[in-house]
């Protein structure tokens, strides 16, 4: 709003108190405009409403004290460039000394017989108790300090701002530019949610009367943050669907049916049931999907993936399924193919790892039409791969590929559907959700017959718990996972190593079949590593993150994670979703042999 010359994008520069000099230290804290500063809201704030005397401070308190100058003193210290100004004052019953450090001008302003209210911790120095660079407001002698204690906000600062003049300018502000700021809310609204309305939020945000205005006028200020940003959100989805180039329609048909009721070995949960309904509605729209699915590890997001790419099938287009890792996506095609291929449609797997003839195989049938569905890693990313008419692009575990790898899936096809998974919401999801125009679909339910894992937390003295639990749950045909943070032993890091603990389980359970798996094996030997353990040749499994994304073995029912508080908490959650994927009670062990912090302790327990 603008008013007789002045506006809210008004510079603050040309604010009385302020000038070039201000402006630029106001602008490292993002303040350009008086608008800025009125939404420049503080920190914290201090409560200096109770007045305390002299007699009654106590070593580390912090105070409001009302007391006269007695006398000042100013001396340089052997020390370079430190001078300290020390105050001695009376409030009549006691005396006490208040010290600042390289201070100008107080003996223009504390001169002695000035009554004072001063605010600041108290220290003890030399036997005796003292204020420590004290904020003060000099008093008028037949005024009452009680009109001086409130409670003052603390706003973020910068070298050459004071708190004292960051209050004297935001106050500035709110007294000449506070009318100026438009409430943009209906009335009807805003009785209705019982929101306070935008100048007396602002104003109260600043200098609050209570805790209740306070709490309400946050609650206004954070509604008009959501407000805003969703109805942006809003337009950009509509300008998306606007501007981009028609997504084939794919309304589910016969082959979803005959999967739903011939192919899919199990029937859907009510989660999967409508996130599958949910994505159907968008992918029968011309405007393109663009759709996150969420759900915890297990839940069956893959179920739901498939059912996708057969509505792709059934409208005459293709599907690609992009994977992180090499193992994941040999396992998603080892479990998809043969379910697509009995509803008629030809599956590929394409990765890095396959032979160059293979790989030219697969991208001339990709490029002809002759291949329906694509499952795969960064291989899919490829410039020489290009598909005849993708109707829609599945990329698991979303939060490991980057925007542009995500652009560059996207792109193969004209304006395809798409849809990201993923089981752990971590920031960058998030992220996403509120600004990459996703709408999310969410499977909160787990199969029939799933038991929560249970997970235990111990010291590395009591690491022989999980080493004779795994030798019973063996014996009983179980597997079981052993999780190492490094490959080989480092000699800076004093961590857990995977080729370590490999031997000396190899040497504690000699008649188990141990296996070794992680990055730089060759593939034909991780391969036949994985192999092995999901048949039952190899009980016991000593691995690095390589398993932590979809590896399937329903018989797993142990987990043992070392040096646990090296990994991420989405980390250690996905890790804990490799067992408990059958029928049996699971357990994970959470094993830490450093000491660790009270908030590291309580993240392993969660």
């Amino acid at each position: 709003m603008k008013e007789a010359g002045r506006s809210l994008a008004d510079s603050v520069r040309y604010m009385k108190g302020v000038g070039p000099a201000r402006e630029k230290m106001l602008s490292r804290l993002g303040v350009a405009t008086v608008e800025d500063l009125l939404f420049f809201f503080p920190e914290r704030y201090e409560d200096r409403r109770n007045l305390a005397s002299l007699e009654s401070m106590g070593e580390g308190d912090t105070v409001s004290v009302a007391a006269r100058v007695v006398a000042l003193e100013r001396r340089k210290t052997a020390r370079k460039n430190l001078t300290i100004i020390t105050a001695l004052i009376s409030d009549g019953r006691a005396m006490a000394r208040a010290v600042w450090f390289n201070r100008v001008g107080l003996e223009k302003i504390l001169l002695p017989g000035v009554r004072v209210l001063f605010y600041g911790r108290v220290d003890r120095r030399g036997g005796s108790l003292q204020l420590s660079n004290p904020e003060f407001e000099v008093l008028d002698e037949d005024g009452d300090e009680t009109e001086s204690l409130a409670i003052v906000p603390v706003y973020p600062s910068t070298a050459g701002l004071s708190q004292k003049v960051l209050r004297r300018i935001t106050g500035a502000a709110l007294e000449g530019f506070l009318p100026l700021l438009d409430e943009y809310l209906p009335e009807e609204l805003r009785s209705r949610l019982n929101l306070p309305g935008i100048r007396e939020s602002v104003r109260e945000l600043h200098y609050p009367l209570s805790r209740e205005d306070w709490k309400a006028s946050r609650k206004r200020l954070a509604f008009d943050e959501f407000f805003l940003l969703q109805t942006g959100l809003a337009l950009r989805r509509k300008a998306a669907g606007d501007w981009s180039p028609p997504a084939p329609s794919l309304p589910p048909g016969s082959l979803v049916r005959e999967c739903l009721e011939r192919v899919l070995p199990f029937t859907l949960t009510r989660g999967q049931k409508e996130a599958s309904e949910e994505i159907f509605s968008d992918m029968a729209r011309t405007v393109p999907m663009h759709r996150l699915l969420q759900g915890d590890v297990g839940s069956g997001k893959t179920a739901v993936a498939l059912l996708a790419l057969v509505a792709a099938l059934d409208g005459g287009c293709q599907g690609a399924f992009l994977a992180p890792t090499e193992i994941l996506a040999r396992q998603h095609y080892q479990r998809l193919a043969p379910m697509l291929e009995s509803l008629g449609a030809r599956c590929a797997l394409l990765t890095g790892a396959l032979p160059q003839g293979e790989r030219r195989a697969v991208h001339e049938g990709l490029e002809s039409g002759e291949i329906s569905v694509a499952i795969g890693t960064h291989a899919l990313l490829s410039e020489k791969t290009a598909f005849a008419r993708m109707g829609v692009a599945i990329v698991d575990e979303q939060h490991r590929f980057g925007v542009l790898q995500k652009h560059a899936f996207k792109s193969k096809g004209e304006s395809p559907h798409v849809l990201v998974m993923t089981a752990t919401p971590i920031p960058r999801t998030l992220t996403l959700t509120v600004y990459g125009d996703l709408a999310v679909s969410v499977i909160k339910d787990l199969p029939p017959g799933r038991i929560p894992v249970e997970t235990r937390a111990l010291p590395g003295k009591k690491m022989d718990k999980p080493l004779f639990f795994i030798e019973e749950r063996a014996a009983r045909g179980e597997r079981c996972y052993w999780i190492c943070p490094l490959i080989e032993e480092s000699e800076t890091l004093d961590l857990a190593a995977a080729e370590d603990r490999y031997a000396a389980l190899r040497e504690r359970f000699p008649s188990l079949g141990v296996g070794l798996l992680h990055g730089r094996l060759p593939q034909a030997e991780k391969e036949k590593t994985m192999e092995d353990f999901q048949q039952g040749r190899l009980s016991l499994l000593v691995s690095t993150t390589v398993v932590e994304v979809g590896v399937d073995v329903p018989e797993a029912t142990v987990m043992v994670v070392e040096d646990a508080v090296r990994f991420g908490l989405s980390q250690l959650h996905q890790l804990r979703g490799r067992v408990g994927r059958g029928a049996f009670q699971a357990y994970c062990y959470l094993i830490e042999h450093q000491p660790i912090s009270k908030i590291a302790a309580q993240s392993l327990h969660t």
